[in-house]
This record gives structure tokens, C-alpha cells and sequence, in this order.
């Protein structure tokens, strides 16, 4: 009876888990933003110590300053100008598909012109999400700050929360665990240097294109196009639209060049910038990052949406060293034993 009460208990104890997990997935989404927050901070910290020969707070000072400069300016230049650029685009695109059901319904494509502004509206969901998330710009300011603050206070002492993960697990795979712990975090630090490496280069030469090319609102859009490359696949098509969108409220040549600037530099970035910097860093399968992308921003929002890929790779990280560690604990094959040879008698 006893055996039976404690295997019950076990398996309540992971009902009530999996419950609190659903309950309070969101707090627990914002603390791995802290993380994934700390591992930038810890990377340029570490990438200031090749250079300077200072101490580690030293280092993360200048981190977190020239941080905080770089949010500041963003949020100064396209704070009011992101929501109003979004709205202007959800019109737009209401519009124009609009036009294309009228103009669909009349050639006889469609029966009617509902279906297609049915669809349209569909589509155009996760753009009326980011609108409303976007809205809510007290919510979204207490998020941030809440997640800077959770990555400042363990990039300033990442191994006193490193063993205190290691405590939660059981002594005998303590070994095991800050092994795994180390590779995650090494393989994040990597991820993140590509993905802001990829943000700067796709940041500053959408604005200098679309700058040359007299599109309005260049600087703006390029940093949105810097930040929305932190999202591979969704990121590149949400400011794609955007940036059509106003190249088209301009004219109908601004919005040729718009079209071309854009497919130039993300043909650019897909054949010559991701393939460097995924020889340093972590090359995700293209599938993988963009299924696990729908699964989090179906299940979790946009926050869910933005974790996805460090996420993806931290799990990679810890199933490929489960797997080596099957791989050691297995016993080796028996070796084979020699093949005796036959010898004819000779004759007498």
C-alpha cells in the first residue's frame, strides 16, 4: 500500500506540475527572456574581455550602458511611429484585398466576394495581434524592463544561479547536468551573436537602400527591419509588408523599388550573410525553425514567437548530449573472434 501511495503521489505530483506550467506560462516565458537576456549580456561581456583587460563589471557596465543607449534611441525614434505605421498597414492591407475580391468576384474567379476578404481576414490576424500587443505599450514596457532586470542579475553572477540549478537536481547527475548546462549556454551565446550580427547587416542596409532609393520613413523602417530579423522567416515578412506598404503610399515606383530593395537584400542575406555566420554559430534546419516558430506563437504569443529559435536550440543541445551519453554508457560490441584458417593435409 505504501509503494502504491508513494507511485500515486508521483504521478499527482506531475498533474499539479504540468498544471502550475499551463497557469503560469507566461511569468515563466518572461524569466527565460531574462536568460536568453543574460546570455547577450554575458556574450558581449565576454567578447569586451579579448579586448580589455578590466574586470568583469567593468565590462558588463558598458554592456548594459551602450544597451540601454541603443533601446533608448529606438524607442525615441519609432516609439509612436511603429503603432501608427501598423495601423496604417492593417488598413492598407484591408483595402487592397478588398479590391482583389471585387475585382476576383467580376472576372469570375471566385462566386462571391467574401471568401477571399473572409481569407484576407484570416491572414491578417497575426498582424492584428502585433497591433494589439503592440498597443499596449504600458504591458509591453513592464515586460521589458521586467526582463532586463532578471538578465542584469545574472549576468553579473551567472555561476551562483549556475549551481543553484545544479542543487535542484539530483547529486549523482550533478556531473551530467552542469555539462549539458555549459554546452546550452555556450550554443545560445552563439545563436544570439548570429541572429544580432544578422539584425545590423539587414538594419543598416535596408536603411541605406531605401534611403538612396527616396523612400520615406528609411531610418525608421530600417531599424523595425533590424529588430523584426531577430524572427527569421516571420520577421522578414511582416517588415517586408510594411515596407511595401509605404513604398506604394508613396507612388507606384517607390513601390517597385521597394519590392526590389527588399528581395535584393534578403537574397543577399539568405545566400551570402546566413551561411557565414552559421559556420559560427548554430545552423537550425529551416523546417524545424519555422514549425517550432507556429507552434510557440500559436501557444504562447508573440513572446512565444520571439523564444522559439533559443528555445529550439537549447533542446537540441540537451538531445544530442543525452545521446552521447547513451553512446558512452553503452556497452562496446564483443570483437569477433578470428577465423580459423583451413589447412589442406598434404599428401604423404
Amino acid at each position: 500500500m505504501r509503494l502504491e501511495l508513494r507511485r500515486a503521489g508521483i504521478w499527482l505530483g506531475l498533474a499539479a506540475v504540468m498544471a502550475l506550467v499551463v497557469i503560469l506560462i507566461q511569468p515563466i516565458l518572461v524569466i527565460l527572456a531574462g536568460l536568453v537576456f543574460a546570455s547577450m549580456l554575458d556574450g558581449g561581456v565576454r567578447l569586451l574581455g579579448r579586448y580589455l583587460k578590466i574586470g568583469r563589471g567593468w565590462r558588463l557596465l558598458i554592456v548594459v550602458v551602450l544597451t540601454v543607449l541603443f533601446i533608448g534611441l529606438t524607442v525615441y525614434k519609432t516609439g509612436a511611429g511603429i503603432v501608427i505605421q501598423f495601423q496604417q498597414l492593417q488598413a492598407t492591407l484591408t483595402v487592397q484585398f478588398d479590391r482583389l475580391s471585387h475585382w476576383a468576384a467580376a472576372q469570375g474567379f471566385l462566386p462571391g466576394a467574401d471568401d477571399l476578404k473572409g481569407l484576407a481576414q484570416q491572414a491578417m490576424g497575426s498582424v492584428g495581434k502585433l497591433t494589439s500587443w503592440i498597443g499596449t505599450a504600458l504591458g509591453a514596457i513592464t515586460t521589458l524592463f521586467m526582463i532586463m532586470v532578471i538578465g542584469l542579475f545574472v549576468a553579473m553572477e551567472p555561476k551562483l544561479y549556475d549551481r543553484g540549478l545544479q542543487w535542484m537536481v539530483p547529486s549523482d547527475q550533478r556531473a551530467e547536468f552542469a555539462i549539458t548546462l555549459e554546452r546550452m549556454a555556450k550554443q545560445l551565446r552563439r545563436l544570439l551573436a548570429g541572429r544580432l550580427a544578422g539584425m545590423a547587416f539587414e538594419g543598416l542596409f535596408m536603411w541605406l537602400a531605401l534611403a538612396l532609393a527616396g523612400i520615406p520613413m528609411a531610418l525608421v523602417l530600417g531599424i523595425i527591419t533590424g529588430m523584426l530579423a531577430f524572427i527569421p522567416n516571420i520577421g522578414a515578412f511582416i517588415s517586408g509588408v510594411l515596407m511595401i506598404s509605404v513604398g506604394f503610399s508613396a507612388g507606384m515606383d517607390k513601390g517597385l523599388l521597394a519590392i526590389l530593395i527588399y528581395f535584393g537584400v534578403q537574397t543577399f542575406d539568405g545566400w551570402v550573410v546566413i551561411p557565414l555566420v552559421a559556420k559560427k554559430t548554430v545552423d537550425l534546419p529551416p523546417a524545424l525553425t519555422l514549425s517550432t516558430q507556429i507552434l510557440f506563437s500559436t501557444l504562447f504569443g508573440i513572446l512565444g514567437l520571439a523564444l522559439a529559435d533559443p528555445l529550439t536550440a537549447m533542446i537540441k543541445v540537451a538531445m544530442e548530449r543525452n545521446s552521447e551519453r547513451a553512446m558512452e554508457t553503452s556497452p562496446a560490441p564483443a570483437p569477433n573472434p578470428p577465423r580459423r584458417r583451413r589447412t589442406r593435409a598434404k599428401k604423404a
